[in-house]
Parts: structure tokens; sequence; C-alpha cells
């Protein structure tokens, strides 16, 4: 039977009988509420109503009307408590809420959560978890606006909104000092509080307690919390416990008032705690949250076939999501979050895994390696192949003479000669009568590597030596060798003469940037197709260079070392070929971290390096990633050097707001040797090659990730002269503090790259991750095994159903089409903002 609410009067008569039995308790010292007992008794009475005042009994009526409680002795106190229960044993209104004094105040368990859910109530026809979250009740268009914002615009995106950490619910008596935790209690008192200079601002006060005891909990600089919060009340209150002039204190967060019947409120449970925005409360998240959970999940069919789930030892999903959303315990909460990961991996590697078979449907032309060709290239080198270069070389080779089509990934660390490789490879499909392409995300990139090739083939007889065109007469080719280069920035003259060549077949290998995709660049006889730092292109860019003529053979480089894991998520539709040895005659860079007192040192340093004939490079700080504060920063540091500190050196300045024939200009007169010192922004990480460069210092080191530090490093001592990295940090954090010891220590970029992965995380490694592949909320890439685990599972899969199309596939192949549109919307996003950036 259920028993009948107690009305207010009733409600406010059991709060004063619990803090006089606390009171009584503790020795009658009046430390039962915060402040005292007079101040909890002039509130409460001034909260009685009028007619709730004539429901008083004359023998409450007199003890209330009594002297203050603080001015008394132990012994008056003690009596006055007394009178005060027997007084309210006589108040009619409070009969049926007594709580005998020996009785604690009850705590309702956790409830026990049953196998099989309430069968949920039925859901309007044509709502589904991909219907947008206002068709859930309490979610209107203003709150759908703020969900939108968080990147929730479905019911299903409510689901997969994971909580970012969760508090453990305590105890009033148990509390953690400084330590975010939450609490719940009836709310025995609140009220106004003025604060600051002359009581300018308002806070909300309350005393809360639970069966442990009661706690101050204060709403500083919130007084619209007294509107809705009131005695008797049953609160969940977030927040950390701190002294406050001198009374222990509750500085709360937030609060959400509850049920007493709510398995949230037993001590030990884990209140989740949600990545939210502006208007969007805690409790208003955790409702609708939970709203959904309650109506969906019993709804929510799993996308893994019960062996798998077997196999792996898997939750289902309903389950993973439920505890992670609202774990019973810590334990619960670790096997949820593993489910959730494996998903995050498994369908990532079924992305990679079908993109891969997708490209592989076609046929390409098989590019079979002529002898003749291949020693001519190789003998008229200017030095040897390493061993690394020599088994990349093979590598690639054997996957073009392939008529299935290449997809491989060329990685090794910056001058470990990834493009002497490449353009085997392309030599290769000139040798067949056929064109290539390789496709830089920069002009500054795109130029380098016209001049690389251009030095490569420097033996060779050159009837054309053009600045976007160069002729290579080799014996062993029937005709003599094209190659263009095209670029944004040239005239529409030089970029349509360009394409003409390109459609006649008269130039057979294109250096360029993303102009190569563009809709009206035709090359015909496209075999091979090369893209450099493959990070920076988007899947649909690739997939544009892919489709410019036939199939072609797709080789991609990058001169980022990627840890293996990182590689399997982010690469896993390639195969990779690594080169891991650095030329004949090159030594790793000695590096050093130093503090600002020793800035005169360094700037010696350089001096030492410029009369003995070398060069240096100044980048300048990191600054949030915007072009405009990058650009002002060296602009100062440039005005600094040249006009203070190197007065008597020739300090250039390269940034990436100069246009191209600036940045050329710049570049030319560094490599002349007229410029001494080149102060530059963080541009010159990629495809900056100068040889008898020989220092580099990086302002503002402790703003970089180790391997953005470890690319701008690789741009000095690429000759046989020893090179040097000053790294300049003012105030570093700890976390900065480690990643500049281990560039100190460390010179391999793999195990450089490892490093940062686990000091920063996959999504901080500075050009590692591939655009148009969203995120992973939950997974992370140190978790080897259970990327390997999804991985064996999702070629499994496609082993068996390589286009997903059984009964028991098909909702793993929706979960894919969900990731691909997300991954389409994403890049389109990410390549609009890039249009306007360059508006």
């Amino acid at each position: 039977m259920t028993q009948k609410a107690a009305d207010p009067i009733s409600m406010r008569m059991a709060a004063f009988r619990r803090v006089l039995q606390l009171e009584a308790d503790r020795g009658h010292e009046n430390k039962a509420v915060v402040g005292g007992l007079d101040r909890f008794l002039d509130r409460w009475r001034g909260d009685l109503t009028d007619d709730e005042v004539k429901q008083l009994s004359t023998s409450l009526t007199s003890i209330l009307a009594q002297r203050k409680y603080d001015a008394l002795s132990m012994e008056q106190r003690e009596r006055w408590v007394y009178e005060a229960l027997a007084s309210l044993d006589d108040q009619d209104a409070f009969r049926e809420t007594i709580v005998a004094p020996e009785q604690p105040m009850p705590v309702k368990p956790r409830a026990t959560r049953v196998a099989k859910p309430k069968q949920p109530k039925p859901v309007p026809e044509g709502i589904s978890l991909d219907s947008p979250p206002t068709v859930i009740k309490g979610v209107g268009p203003g709150i759908a606006v703020k969900l939108e914002a968080l990147g929730i615009d479905t019911i299903r995106g409510l689901l997969y909104h994971y909580p970012s950490r969760h508090l453990a619910v305590s105890q009033i008596a148990n509390l953690p000092q400084g330590e975010e935790t939450a609490i719940v209690g009836s709310v025995w008192d609140v009220g106004l509080i003025r604060m600051g200079k002359g009581g300018a601002l308002q806070s909300t006060e309350a005393v809360l307690g639970d069966e442990t005891g009661n706690i101050r909990v204060m709403w500083f600089n919130q007084p619209y919390v007294a509107r809705y919060v009131r005695p008797g009340n049953r609160i969940i209150v977030n927040g950390y416990f701190r002294g406050y002039r001198g009374q222990p204190t509750f500085e709360a967060n937030g609060y959400e008032v509850v049920q007493d019947d709510d398995d949230r409120l037993a001590p030990g449970s884990l209140l989740p705690v949600y990545p939210a925005t502006k208007g969007m409360p805690q409790r208003t998240l955790r409702r609708i949250i939970a709203n959904a959970l309650t109506t969906w999940l019993p709804r929510l069919s799993d996308h893994f076939p019960e062996e798998i789930l077997a196999r792996q030892n898997l939750l289902g999903v309903a389950d993973a999501l439920r505890d992670y959303h609202q774990p019973g315990s810590p334990e619960a909460k670790v096997s949820a979050r593993y489910r959730l990961a494996f998903d995050e991996m498994f369908i990532r590697q079924i992305f990679m895994l079908t993109r891969k078979h997708e490209w592989q449907a076609d046929r390409a032309m098989p590019l079979t390696t002529i002898k003749a060709v291949m020693q001519s290239f190789i003998d008229a080198l200017p030095f040897t192949l390493t061993k690394a270069q020599a088994r990349s070389l093979k590598e690639v080779l054997a996957d073009i003479a392939s008529e299935v089509p290449a997809r491989r990934l060329v990685e090794g660390e910056v001058g470990s000669g990834k493009t002497v490789v490449a353009l085997a490879a392309m030599i290769a499909a000139v040798a067949h009568g056929h064109q290539a392409a390789i496709m830089a995300p920069t002009e500054i990139l795109a130029q380098q590597h016209f001049q690389t090739i251009s030095g490569l083939l420097e033996g060779m007889v050159r009837p054309i030596n053009e600045p976007n065109n160069l002729v290579i007469e080799m014996d062993s080719l029937p005709k003599p060798m094209s190659i263009g280069l095209m670029l944004g920035s040239h005239t529409k003259r030089q970029k349509d003469e360009m394409k003409r060549k390109m459609e006649d077949h008269a130039v057979d290998i294109l250096v360029g940037t993303h102009a190569l995709i563009q809709g009206d660049v035709n090359i015909p006889d496209l075999a091979l197709a090369v893209v450099d730092e493959e990070h920076r292109f988007g899947v649909a860019q690739r997939g544009a260079l892919g489709g410019k003529g036939r199939r072609p053979h797709l080789i991609s480089m990058s001169a980022t070392p990627i840890p293996r894991s990182l590689a399997l998520t982010f690469y896993g539709d390639m195969d990779i070929s690594i080169i891991d040895e650095l030329p004949l005659g090159r030594t790793p860079n000695q590096t050093r971290w130093l503090r600002p007192d020793q800035r005169d040192q360094a700037n010696r340093f350089i001096r030492k390096e410029v009369a003995a004939g070398h060069q240096a490079f100044v980048v300048c700080p990191l600054i949030d990633e915007s072009d405009s504060l990058q650009t002002s920063a060296a602009v100062e540091e440039y005005k600094r050097l040249s006009e203070e500190t190197f007065a008597d050196l020739n300090v250039g300045l390269l940034h990436g707001r100069m246009n191209l024939k600036e940045k050329g200009s710049v570049m030319e007169r560094f490599r002349s040797g007229e410029i001494d010192v080149l102060v530059a922004t963080p541009v010159v990480e990629v495809g900056v090659d100068i040889p008898n460069a020989t220092v580099m210092m990086v302002e503002g080191a402790d703003r970089f990730g180790l391997s953005a530090l470890h690319q701008l490093r690789g741009r000095v001592g690429r000759s046989d002269a020893q090179g040097y990295c000053i790294l300049m940090a003012d105030k570093p954090s700890e976390d900065a503090q480690a990643r500049l010891s281990v560039m100190e220590q460390e010179s391999d970029g793999f195990r450089i790259a490892e490093e940062d992965l686990k000091l920063r995380g996959p999504g901080e490694l500075t050009g590692t991750r591939q655009s148009g592949i969203p995120d992973m909320k939950l997974a992370s890439l140190q978790d080897t095994d259970l990327l390997s685990a999804a991985r064996e599972e999702a070629n499994g899969v496609l082993l068996r159903d390589a286009t997903l199309e059984l009964p028991e596939h098909k909702l793993i192949g929706e979960a894919l089409h969900r990731l691909t549109a997300k991954a389409d919307e994403e890049e389109a996003e990410a390549l609009a903002a890039k249009g306007k950036s360059r508006a």
C-alpha cells in the first residue's frame, strides 16, 4: 500500500525533529546545523505560512518564543531540547511522520537491475533512433538547438553522448577534502545571504542532511537557486567540500531534485557528468539522456552476431550503454567501456578494410619493372640507396607490377629518401608509356619536390630546363621524359598550358598541389598517383586524384613517424613500408632544451655556426593555430633579431601569409646563402630543404607536440655537417617538460611518436590523423590488445561477407554507413572552413 505523502507542515516538523535529535546526540554544543540552532529556527519560523502558524500547538509556540538557544547554559539547552521534542510529540500535524529518536534515517539500497526490462510503451509510427531529439518528452526547439551545439541531432546521438567522467556519491560524514564529489540529502533550510563589499552579491545557502550528518551548502553568486530548492526537497548536489570562513562548507556546482526511489542515491553510486554547453545544465542533460535510455535501450538491436559477443566476452550493446551512463560500480563501468571502445575500433577497421577492398575491386595497369630502365636510373643517382630505401622500393615495385591497384604508405624520417622511391615508381609508369602525378599539400612542398626530382636526375641530359617544365633524356627510355609543375597560384595562362600538355601526353610526370584534383584538370593516362603528407588530404581529395584516368596505383608518403597502433587505426586500408635508416654520412642532430636565462648562450652559438659558413632557422611559437597571430609573432621576432640581436647578419622572414612569389624569393635567397638566419612560422615543418642549415631554434617549444618538434629538427643537418636543435621554453608545464626531455634524449622518430602518443593521445599528434575519419570517444590507441582483437574480427567478417549483405551483418553495414556519412560531413565542413580561411 502506498503511503500518503506528508503535507508541508509535517515535512517542516520532521526536519525540526531531526535537527533536535542531532543536537542532543552531539551534546547540545549548538553544532547540529551550520550557523547554529537560532539561525535555523529563524528561517524555519519564517517559512511558515499564517495558516501553518495557526496550526502550531500551544506548547510548541511557547518553546519557540523562548530566549536564544546560543545564550543558554548546557543544562538549559538540554532542558530546552527535551521540552521542544515533547512539544513536537503534541503537534497533531506531525503525528503521521514521527521518527523515533533512535531510528536512523532510512537509506534505500541501490535497485537491483533485472535481466528483462519492463515492456516499453509503444513508440509512434515513423519514429526511430535516427529521429530528432524533439520527439522525446521535455525536448523543445530551444533545447534541441543546444543539443545540436553538442553534436547531438538524433536520439542515437543522445545514447552515444558519453559522460566525460563520473562523480562518486559520498555520505556527508565521509566527504573527501578538495575533491569533486556528489552528496544526496534532504534540505532542512535554504535562503539567501549577502556577500562581498556592502553585501552587493547574493548567494544561496542551504543546510543539507543525510543519516550521517549535516553540511552547509553554498551556491556562490547564484541567488536564483533559492527559488527552486525548498525545505523538504531531496536533492543531489555536486561540488567540493572546503572550509569557508572557518566553517565546513560544500561549494555546489550544480544540483538536481530527485525522488526517494531514485537508484542513483546510494553511497558509492556513480553520477554521470556530461560534456555540456552554455544554457544546458547537467541536470537537464541527465534527465534527457535518462529518458532516452529508458525508452530506447530496450529497442536497440546489437549489431554484433552472438558468436562475436561470446568469442570476445562482450556485453550486449544495450547493457553497455546503460552501464556506461549509469554504472552500478566502477567494475561495471570498465566492462561497459571495453565493449563500446571495441565498437569504435571494430567499425573503423571495417571502414578501412572496406575502403581497401573497394579500391582494389577495379583493375589497374600492371607496371612491371623494366630492369634496364630502373638500373639506369639507380646508377645515375648521386648517392647509393640505403638498405631501407632498397627494401621499400622493392615492395613498391612489387605492388605496382600487379593489376590489383596498389595502396601503400611509405613512411620515414625527414631526409630519409622517400622521394627517390616515389620517383623510381613514377619512372616505371613512364617506361610503360603512361603518366604519373605527385600531389603535395602546400605549394612550397610541391616546388620542393620539383627541385628534388631535378636534383635526383642531375646527371642526365636536359634538352628543356624551365622553371615549370623539365625534360630528361634516358638512354633506356624510348623518348625523353617530361616533368611538369602546376600550382594553384600559377597564372591562368600557365595552368592552361600545362593542362594542354597533360591532355596531349606531352608531360609524363606532373607535380602539383590540390590543383591537380580540380575538375578541369585531365590526366588521361594516369597509371600511378603519389600523395605526399597523406594525412593532410581528405578521403574525397585522394579519391578525386585516384579518379583521373583509369584506376591508378596509389603510393602515399609521410615524414611523420606513425606508431603501429595509430597506423592500423587510421591507415588500416594501406600496406606500409618503413624507411628507418638515414643516408650514409648523416648523423642524428644534437638537441638541447634551454631556459630563458640561457638565451644569450643560444644566440652566441648561432653566431658561431654562421661564422663557420652555415645558416640557422628561428621558428616562432605555435599560437592557437591562428595564421594571423603566428604571422604577427614572426614579424615581431624578425624586427628584434634583425635590428638588435643579429643586426650585423642577414636576417630573413618567412610566414604563411606571404604569396608564392614572396615565399619563393625568400627561400631562394636562403638557399643561395644570402640569408644567414631565417625567422619563420611553423610553415618550415614541411617542405623546406636547406642542406647548409645546421641550427634550428624553436621558440615556445613547449607548445609543440613531440612529432612536430621532431619534424622541425629534421629540417637541419641534412648534409655531412652536424645539425643542432635548440628548444626554448619559458615556463613549461610538467607535461611539456616531459616532452622536451624526450627530445633531448631520443632521436628515433618512431620511438618519439610512441612517446607522443602516450603523453598527448592520438588527437594531439601533429599530422598523423587522416582527414575524414571521425575521432574515437572511448577507445585508446594504447589498447593494443583491443585493437588487435577488433581488427581480427573485422577481417573475419569481411572475408566471409565483403559487402556486408548477409542478414547477420546488416546492422554492421548500417553502422558503417553512419560512420562514412559522418566522415563525409566532417570533411566537407573542414574543406569549407579551409576555403573561407583562404578567402
